[in-house]
């Protein structure tokens, strides 16, 4: 998995880096190689926002584009908060994508059986 970091105003730093890509690992491992993954890090300014670190993170799947954006007091659990949710997606996308083949191989056999 290719993975894209970038910041608006926050510096992209080797640990956020490292910690990026331990919490995408699992991810990373249930699909293929050639899915292309950004991650946007972004700090609001304004004093008044209660939780103001912001971490998106966009996953280019063939076929399908999968998101999750959060905010939190700090970028790390901003970061955790989007693995959890990006991890939910991709559950789900494998799940149908499973289905889908089951019913288009059951449905190919059911075609193929001599008829009595």
């Amino acid at each position: 998995m290719q993975i894209e970091l970038k910041g608006r105003n926050v510096p992209v730093t080797a640990d956020l880096r490292e910690h990026v890509e331990r919490r995408f690992r699992k991810i990373g491992n249930q699909l293929p190689d050639v899915v292309r993954m950004e991650v946007e890090f972004a700090h609001e300014n304004n004093p008044a926002i209660a939780e103001p670190e912001c971490a998106e993170v966009t996953l280019y799947l063939k076929g399908k584009t999968l998101r999750a954006h959060d905010h939190a007091r700090d970028l790390h659990h901003a970061i955790n908060m989007c693995e959890e949710e990006l991890s939910r997606q991709v559950k789900a996308y494998r799940e149908k994508r499973r289905h889908r083949r089951e019913a288009r191989l059951s449905a190919a056999a059911g075609r193929m059986r001599p008829a009595l």
